[in-house]
């Protein structure tokens, strides 16, 4: 028995007619298949008793598994009863006949439990029993060949083999039969929890399931009702929860580690310690990537099998006496093994792409959440700009490094298995191997390791460098898309368009840098392979000349050194990944340290009985590091009072209510706020939804409750114009609705939610006056829907005083003055004085207080509201457009405006890469292609002369010419390394190129692109192109376009060098191209679709994300934080659901097209062997070591195609918003201004009614006030002066010139105009009023005397200096309004519109105003439009415009005297 038990060597391998001994398929066969599964049962077990999937019904499928089941059983033990009959008998079976039926009938008895186990658990199909199935399938294969052979061979068998060949036949059809039958699934489950996965298990390994995906995109376009539901551990709720209890955690540990431990010696060495938000991602997503870490050990191992079989196959070649079917079982063998490979490698990328999906989604989870809970002082210094960085690009970069990061580990472990197996070859121990000249090679890699050391550490320098402009940048961008009205309005768009530009030169001087070092880098790591190589061949033959260089030796090592290749190729990138992504840890790991608000700060509880509102003793600042902006504060409120707050501007009114809001930081004192709280802002924060939800904002709907609220609020008569009622959707920033209607809907979202305690800051402002006294009596007044309710009103207006119940006055942050209306007056201190003093005005001012600043954050829409039209050509945009980013309003059958965001659905047409080619520039693109073609024929030229080399023949074991064939081989390598070095710096140069032509045509588009276009368009989305965009032309395309080159020549000298040894491969290379073209067109009809919803459904992420953070105290004023929250998750979850697919799609088309190479790599291997006889081993050495190779290469240009081709939409989408309508003639010959003579009528859309219309004026006159109801068309008609509105009959005249016919820039720097929205931007207050630097200090110093701003600026320790923060948010709303005067003044142009330019402030700054505006205009031709009609009393004429038609034009005297509409404003306002 002994003889025959493991193998005969001439019974099974030197022979035409291999076989197995007897011996060996009755054991190490027949037991392989038990070994596996017993070994793999008890953690099958643990994990199914683990999972809950629910169970399924028994089907005929498990019926007819366990019945075949139980017949293998039975067929088993048929053999073992035999051979207990044998033993009966008398005739003494060998005991192997005993123990292997009874293994394998215990053995499949145990597989036909577990198949109703597995039922029971809801497992639909089996990995472990079909892999079971299979092996013993395999293993069967053995017994069955050799039954056959000696079937043929008409030997005369026994009884007792004919009986166990019988039962072999039946028991090896069963078996078939069962693998089959495990390879179906069953039905789902019932009681399945949401999100399991119900593909089998050859499909999950295939990514079969996504085929019927694929051929869904390639049929027709993709639409987010065709998107999978995410699995649960996707989801985003889900996800941050484990992020944020892990970071917590780690939070806790450090706090603990600086308070906890006696010993002073660890609280010395680890006091230091910051908390780690890489430990917390580690904690979070390190035991799922590290499956995929499994997966890539298994698949560098197979990676090593494939070059020791080509060893075997270049002896076989060299042996022309080996028998055929050795050479046929290398090609299968190889061929199994790459397959093998190709299923393996794909299951790791997809462990590692989807821990990159949820490492972003968390990383945006968390950045969201604390972005609700930052103080002020910290989000100064994280602007919206920075915090959206964060955001895309940041948690984009910790994406990007997942899917390779396992090469740290991969990349040292492949280079010592290639090591060793260049020392000594494994299958060729009859040949010398390298030996110790290996050591040479490494020589070459340690002395590398430095180099590509200093490399890296000044790549992350520069990283940090250029993310600095960057940011810088993108905040810039934020605050000009923000106020890119006022720039139009004061013509400043040349000077901040210089700034942007400047901070992109430095951000590209920065690119170029790095561009020059990852060209070194790329030399470095290219040729490394090949200086291996040369160095170990050139020390093996110099060292001894009895060492010759054979086809085994050579191209086995070569196969080795392609091996490395990738490693040391991949490694350099990572590491410098990992430098970038350190950078973006530390980003994302400051803004989550940033002091967060004290939710204790404000008591809720416990409080004096009878009062609502309890503040002792209290400073507060905006910053711990500020001074203190209001100052022992002692406030009590009682329940249910109506307690006003008056004080000058930036006395710190709204200070006031943001202390007891608990947004500030309480320095000193108590605070204690008793019950709910609702708060109407100064400036009214309204959220893109419709009108309904913006003010039920969550709450359960009562419609008696809601149209009561709607009543008291005025806002009644407003849904009567809008189209969809309430149900008409609200764009952005509340873009179509005017000022008044956005403060109305702010105040009705108060009402609406019944709080206990209403903070209204300067609600009042914002609205005419008879709306006013209205909300006043209806709604906040003594007879109010909010009487019984603490009220806190902050106002300007002194009308409503005598009403309320306190009146706390403010002065420099100190409260100066308490106490009733009459109180006050008996005190008869400053503010009686300044009672009486405006007490002839006091019906009027009350509430007059003008439109506040926010109100027309979009002009466009507040005027044109009346004009149903208006809607109808936003509702059907039309589809052509060039902006498909349109506005909707509700119609029963439509939807909301943010789902209808669509995409054109067409192939990336080729003019998309021919326009990045031209921005590249034609030639460089063509040289480049040209440079790549020699890099590659230098590579092949070195590999042939190799082959060459290996074929000369060995003379008195010596070869000759050593030293030429050294030379010209080193010659031909360094060439090579030289032009990649060449190539890949002209490619970045020309990356670069193209980034700053791209970039400043869009920049320079959208300086020019009309007004309409920015009240349509949210601005998200037009900074997703700025930033994201733009990143993604900047440091993405090019390294893709250079990956793409590579692997594309790459590729096509493997098949001109296969073609050249074995020209019978032609034959299968059309339709192995054909195949490979079919499947990657499938695919990219899908992906490239997929790319976009996924684009399409990010810029929705960030633009929320800013409209939260516009509105964070609000939010967390109404306590809505979670609700907030849970949209955001949504957003992330919408983009994810289109993100996994494209995952998918890639893991689907690799296996597809890698399967292409492996057939590459078979018929490389099947067409030497058949050949044999003609091919030398030098050849088939060179041929198959390249097919070896293309796999890789054949996978990377996949995935290089795939990440082009959606990559390249960035171009497009570019080219898209630099391609938008641009406003007319802008720079045109110039002329003086001085009156005023229009006839005109407007447009702002192409279908938009004239508004104003039907009106022929002209004045000469020095003042004109112009007056009208909300949305009369006031506004829209100054714009018309601008050019923002272009007239498209009639004209307008200045000086008897057509202002058609002057340049844009011209028109508007000789007009100015105080608007109703005071913009500033950051940067210093000179900046602010002086962009161009035009004027001398003592000029801005003259202008800030007049605008009342110079005690203000002189008390600033850095005066003109002032930093002001992004929007001024460090100005009050007045201050900001003086400093639009203070340009104004510095302008001093012939025309000055003031559009309700005194909005917040209070009256006596308002008087002096007035009286500046009167002395330092007193020479110009000065427009008003007022809602204080006492303001425009004295002026020249009145201009009355009524439902965008002018109605009356007089003087103030004469349309009092005819008692029309401006009579009846007068009678309302008191003054007739």
């Amino acid at each position: 028995m002994s003889l025959f038990f493991f193998q005969d060597a001439n019974l099974s391998i030197h022979t035409d007619s291999p076989n197995l001994t007897p011996c060996f398929q009755n054991t190490i066969l027949a037991w392989i298949p038990s070994i596996y599964l017993w070994t793999a049962l008890p953690f099958y077990l643990l994990y199914l008793k683990r999972s809950k999937r629910g169970y399924i019904v028994l089907s005929v499928l498990s019926r007819f598994k366990t019945l075949f089941g139980v017949l293998l059983w039975c067929v088993s033990w048929a053999d073992l009863f035999y051979s207990f009959h044998e033993l009966l008998q008398s005739r003494t079976p060998p005991p192997v006949y005993f123990v292997t039926p009874l293994v394998v009938g215990i053995t499949v008895l145990l597989a036909t439990l577990l198949i109703q186990y597995e039922r029971l658990r809801g497992v639909q199909s089996s990995g472990v029993l079909i892999i079971f199935w299979f092996l013993s399938v395999f293993c069967a294969m053995g017994p069955f060949w050799s039954k056959i052979m000696t079937t043929t061979a008409g030997i005369i068998l026994s009884p007792g083999i004919l009986f166990r060949s019988a039962t072999f036949y039946i028991y090896f059809v069963l078996l078939i039969i069962e693998l089959i039958l495990s390879c179906f699934k069953e039905k789902p489950p019932f009681f399945s929890p949401a999100g399991t996965d119900p593909s089998g298990f050859l499909s999950r390994l295939t990514f079969w399931w996504f085929t019927s995906f694929a051929i869904l995109g390639y049929k027709k376009p993709l639409e987010d009702k065709d998107l999978w539901s995410l699995n649960e551990d996707d989801i985003s709720k889900n996800i941050v929860q484990k992020l944020s209890r892990e970071w917590d955690k780690e939070k806790a540990e450090c706090k603990q580690t600086i308070h906890g431990g006696n010993e002073v010696l660890i609280r010395d060495k680890r006091h230091n310690r910051k908390p780690s938000f890489l430990k917390a991602l580690m904690r979070t997503f390190g035991p799922y990537f590290l499956i995929g870490s499994f997966f890539k050990l298994i698949q560098d191992l197979l990676s090593f099998v494939n070059p020791q079989l080509l060893s075997v196959l270049i002896s076989f070649i060299k042996n022309k006496d080996a028998p055929a079917w050795w050479g046929f079982l290398i090609a299968a063998l190889m061929f199994v093994c790459a397959v093998l490979q190709t299923l393996i490698l794909h299951q790791h990328f997809q462990y590692c792409f989807v821990t990159g999906m949820r490492l972003r989604t968390g990383i945006t989870g968390v950045i969201y959440r604390k972005s609700l809970v930052i103080t002020n002082s910290a989000k100064r210094s994280s602007t919206v700009g920075e915090i959206v960085n964060l955001m895309s690009v940041d948690a984009q970069r910790f994406m990007d490094l997942v899917a390779f990061l396992n090469m740290l580990w991969s990349a040292p472990l492949q280079t010592c298995l290639a090591l060793y197996f260049l020392w000594r070859l494994p299958f060729s121990l009859s040949l010398q191997a390298l030996g110790p000249s290996v050591l040479a090679g490494v020589a070459v890699m340690v002395l590398l390791i430095p180099f590509n050391s200093a490399v890296a550490i000044k790549t992350r320098a520069y990283q940090v460098e250029q993310m600095r402009y960057k940011d810088s940048r993108i905040k810039l961008m934020n605050e000009i898309l923000g106020g890119i009205k006022v720039l139009k309005l004061y013509a400043w768009e040349p000077s901040f368009s210089e700034k942007v530009l400047e901070i992109r030169k430095n951000e590209l001087r920065v690119l170029k840098k790095s561009a020059y070092l990852n060209s070194l880098s790329n030399f470095a790591w290219i040729s490394s392979p090949f200086l291996v190589a040369l160095t170990t061949f050139a020390v093996y033959v110099l060292v001894d000349e009895k060492n010759t260089l054979d086809a085994e030796k050579a191209f086995v090592s070569l196969s080795l050194f392609n091996i490395l290749k990738f490693p040391l190729t991949m490694l350099p990138q990572v590491i410098s990944n990992i430098a970038q992504t350190s950078v973006s840890l530390k980003r994302i790991q400051q803004f989550l340290s940033h002091d967060e608000l004290d939710p204790n700060c404000v008591e809720r509880k416990v409080i004096a009985p009878g009062y609502a509102i309890s503040v002792k003793n209290a400073t507060f600042s905006w910053g711990k590091e500020l001074k203190p902006s209001l100052k022992d504060i002692n406030l009590l409120v009682p329940s249910g009072a109506l307690v006003a707050v008056v004080g000058h501007v930036g006395c710190g009114k709204s200070s006031l209510v943001s202390a007891l809001l608990g947004e500030m930081e309480k320095l000193e004192g108590e605070v204690a706020v008793k019950g709910s709280v609702a708060y109407v802002p100064q400036q009214a924060w309204i959220q893109n939804a419709t009108l309904k939800d913006n003010i039920l904002f969550g709450q359960a709907p009562n419609e008696q409750k809601y149209q009561n609220t709607l009543e008291a609020c005025a806002l009644k008569t407003d849904l009567e114009v809008l189209p969809g009622g309430d149900h008409t959707e609200i764009g952005e920033k509340g873009i179509n609705l005017s000022g008044g209607q956005r403060q109305r809907v702010s105040l009705a979202r108060a009402v609406f939610s019944s709080s206990d305690i209403y903070l209204l800051d300067d609600p009042l402002s914002a609205v005419d006056s008879h709306v006013a006294k209205h909300i006043f009596d209806q709604v906040i007044g003594p007879d109010g829907v909010l009487k019984g309710k603490t009220r806190i009103l902050v106002t300007h207006g002194i009308g409503f005083l005598p009403q309320v119940d306190h009146i706390v006055v403010l002065t420099d942050g100190k409260i100066s003055e308490m106490g009733s209306y009459q109180e006050l007056l008996k005190q008869n201190k400053a503010f009686a004085e300044f009672l009486r003093n405006y007490a002839l005005d006091e019906n009027i001012e009350e509430d007059e207080l003008t439109k506040n600043a926010l109100c027309e954050e979009v002009l466009l829409a507040e005027d044109t509201l009346t004009l149903l039209e208006f809607w109808a050509v936003l509702n059907f945009f039309s589809p052509s457009a060039k902006d498909f980013y349109f506005l909707s309003v509700w119609t029963p059958d439509a939807v909301s405006c943010t789902d209808q965001l669509w995409c054109v659905i067409l192939q990336v047409k080729l003019t998309v890469f021919w326009q990045y080619m031209k921005a590249v520039s034609p030639v460089l693109s063509l040289i480049i292609c040209f440079l790549y073609c020699c890099q590659n024929a230098a590579a092949i030229g070195a590999n042939v002369w190799l082959s060459d080399w290996t074929n000369e023949p060995v003379i008195n074991g010596t070869q000759h010419n050593t030293s030429m064939r050294i030379g010209v081989y080193a010659a031909l390598g360094l060439l090579q390394g030289f032009i990649v070095f060449v190539s890949s710096f002209t490619l970045a140069m020309g990356g670069i190129n193209a980034a700053r032509k791209l970039h400043m045509a869009l920049l320079e588009n959208k300086f020019h692109t009309p007004q309409s276009f920015y009240d349509t368009t949210p601005t998200g989305r037009i900074i997703n192109r700025f930033s994201k965009d733009i990143f993604v032309i900047d440091e993405v395309i090019p390294p893709t376009i250079l990956m793409f080159l590579g692997t594309f020549f790459n590729s096509l000298s493997t098949i001109i060098v296969i073609i050249a040894s074995t020209p019978l491969f032609t034959v299968v290379i059309i339709p192995l191209a054909v195949l490979y073209f079919f499947v990657q067109r499938f695919y990219v009809a899908t992906s490239r679709q997929l790319k976009r919803l996924e684009s399409v459904s990010r810029s929705p992420i960030y633009s929320h994300f800013s409209e939260t953070i516009s509105g964070t105290s609000i939010i967390r004023a109404y306590q809505r934080e979670e609700s907030f929250i849970a949209i955001s998750d949504q957003k992330v979850d919408e983009n994810q659901k289109s993100y996994y697919p494209s995952i998918m799609s890639n893991r689907w088309l690799g296996i597809r097209v890698e399967f292409v190479g492996n057939c590459i790599v078979l018929f490389a291997a099947l067409f030497a062997v058949i050949g044999k006889s003609s091919l030398n081993a030098g050849l088939v050495g060179l041929s198959v070591s390249y097919a070896l190779q293309v796999t890789l290469a054949l996978n990377w240009m996949v995935r290089t195609t795939s990440d082009l081709e959606t990559n390249i939409v960035a171009v497009e989408r570019i080219k898209e918003y630099s391609e938008t309508e641009t406003e007319v003639s802008y720079w045109k010959s110039s002329i003086n201004t001085a009156l005023l003579k229009p006839e005109k009528s407007s447009n702002h859309f192409p279908l938009l009614p004239n508004t104003p219309e039907g009106g022929r004026w002209s004045c000469g006159e020095k003042s004109i006030g112009i007056v009208g109801r909300t949305g009369a068309g006031k506004s829209s008609m100054t714009l018309c002066l601008f050019r923002i509105l272009e007239a498209v009959k009639g004209e307008i005249r200045i000086d008897g010139v057509r202002i058609s016919e002057i340049g844009l820039h011209d028109l508007r720097s000789r007009l100015t105009i105080i608007p109703q929205d005071p913009v500033l931007f950051s940067g210093t207050l000179r900046m602010n009023l002086d962009p161009f630097n035009k004027y001398s200090d003592e000029e801005v110093w003259k202008a800030l005397e007049l605008s009342h701003l110079k005690r203000f600026v002189s008390s600033q320790p850095s005066m003109l200096e002032f930093e002001c923060s992004e929007g001024g948010e460090n100005l009050s709303v007045g201050q900001r309004q003086l400093v639009c005067l203070a340009r104004a003044l510095l302008r001093k142009t012939r025309v000055l519109i003031l559009d309700e330019a005194t909005a917040a402030i209070d009256l006596e700054t308002d008087d002096l105003i007035q009286m500046t505006i009167r002395t330092q205009f007193e020479d110009c031709t000065v427009l008003t439009i007022a809602h204080r009609l006492n303001t425009i009393m004295d002026y020249t004429r009145i201009l009355v415009l009524d439902n965008g038609t002018i109605a009356e034009f007089d003087t103030p005297t004469n349309l009092i005297a005819s008692k029309g509409i401006f009579y009846g404003m007068a009678k309302d306002a008191g003054l007739a």
